[in-house]
């Protein structure tokens, strides 16, 4: 499993989140920071312990946190999290795509993935891709679902350490965004 995004996924084992009001019409996107990878790592790992998402470390985090933008509330606090993983450069994934459960209903969701989305642009990517259980979610935002086969880079680089492999139940979606 490499990517679950939906705004209706749970939450982080243990993570609870108190929105006031005034927090939730603040909610942001912005770059990632290596600081924020405290709270992103914790959010992803409760995914990946109900086998929606593959594991990260914080050191991964750490090294990769340039491929990330997070939504966060008018507290600092994560309230999401996504990235993006270039494969070539016309091809890159949305990846390590998160909410927490007490963030669903804002739009945390389709604000990362359109915060993603230009990201791409910026470095002239002219394609993203997921792979996720989620359909809906990428087809509102303008996604269509085609065959997993057209990321063989994807395939050979993460698919081969996850343990649905050989059972693999995620759908492959593709946007042209430039």
């Amino acid at each position: 499993m490499l990517l679950d995004a939906t705004d209706t996924l749970g939450a982080a084992a243990g993570a609870v989140l108190d929105l006031p009001a005034a927090a939730r019409a603040q909610v942001a996107t912005r770059p990632a920071r290596v600081a924020d990878m405290l709270q992103v790592q914790p959010l992803i790992a409760g995914f990946a312990e109900k086998g929606l998402m593959l594991p990260k470390t914080l050191e991964f985090l750490n090294r990769n946190f340039r491929e990330f933008v997070v939504a966060v509330d008018g507290h600092g606090t994560v309230l999401g999290c996504g990235a993006v993983r270039v494969y070539t450069a016309q091809l890159a994934e949305v990846a390590s795509l998160a909410v927490s459960e007490d963030a669903h209903g804002l739009g945390v969701g389709r604000r990362i993935v359109q915060q993603l989305e230009v990201e791409a642009e910026k470095l002239g990517i002219g394609t993203l891709f997921a792979l996720t259980l989620q359909d809906g979610f990428f087809h509102r935002l303008g996604y269509r679902t085609v065959q997993k086969e057209m990321f063989p880079l994807k395939v050979w680089a993460d698919c081969r350490s996850c343990s649905k492999l050989h059972a693999c139940d995620e759908i492959a979606v593709v946007k042209e965004v430039m």
